[in-house]
């Protein structure tokens, strides 16, 4: 029996990063993005090729209701959820007093109240799942303020509620083998066009780093995919770091 895995801010970066990890002949995998058509439709084509099954499509999240939406989806396409990837979110760069009521609002609506409506319209499938797992995108801006001279503060309470949400889920299925985690990448590696940082501050953010690198998409898939599987089975309610050794500093 496949596994049925939905991934979120499948198009690009991190999401598409995990698509291709866990595409297999073993695996069905729902893929969705706000608007990058070209990106999702590539990442689809490199999961089929793989074996994998595979049903996609454009999704505006922070729209009340899609994560909802996107479940029934899924069900539709494939009869059940066994993995949820919470990927989708976006940093946004300003320092607290600029930051407005509706910036704040567009940062929760993106990036925690998605993972609410999934795990909630999720939960049925979740717990009779033999494989029942979920994985929350999360951030270093959660833990650490002012590093390389930038501030996210709608950014940090989004994630940081997201994380809450995480841990208060995973002690509600933790007697059920459900297990919920967090990852929370360090700097990490955007394609051309896409970021926050100007270039000057990409070099920044390699020099500060311990290990003296960036992080790449696949390195995030990687400890998402751990999470995932079979081996991380007595790992719940956690958030690991894959920052090259930035939340030492």
């Amino acid at each position: 029996m496949k596994v049925v895995t939905l991934i979120t801010g499948a198009g690009s970066g991190i999401g598409r990063a995990c698509a291709r990890a866990l595409a297999a002949p073993e695996s069905a995998l729902v893929l969705t993005t706000r608007e990058n058509q070209a990106g999702l439709a590539e990442v689809s084509e490199v999961a089929r090729a793989r074996g994998a099954e595979v049903s996609s499509l454009l999704l505006d999240l922070s729209i009340a209701g899609a994560g909802t939406e996107l479940i029934a989806h899924t069900k539709r396409a494939f009869g059940r959820v066994d993995h949820i990837v919470s990927n989708a979110g976006k940093a946004q760069k300003k320092c607290l007093t600029e930051t407005t009521n509706d910036d704040l609002e567009a940062a929760i609506a993106l990036n925690t109240r998605p993972f609410l409506e999934l795990v909630r319209a999720a939960r049925a499938d979740l717990l009779a799942s033999s494989c029942g797992r979920v994985v929350a995108i999360s951030s270093f801006v959660t833990q650490l303020y002012g590093v390389n001279n930038t501030l996210f503060p709608a950014t940090a309470a989004s994630k940081s509620a997201l994380v809450a949400l995480a841990k208060s889920l995973a002690f509600e299925f933790a007697a059920t083998g459900v297990t919920v985690n967090c990852v929370s990448p360090g700097y990490t590696e955007k394609a051309a066009g896409r970021g926050t940082l100007k270039p000057a501050a990409w070099q920044n953010a390699k020099d500060i780093t311990p290990n003296g690198r960036l992080a790449t998409a696949d390195d995030i898939a990687a400890a998402v995919t751990f999470f995932l599987s079979d081996g991380a089975r007595h790992i719940t309610g956690q958030v690991l770091n894959v920052d090259g050794g930035l939340s030492l500093r």
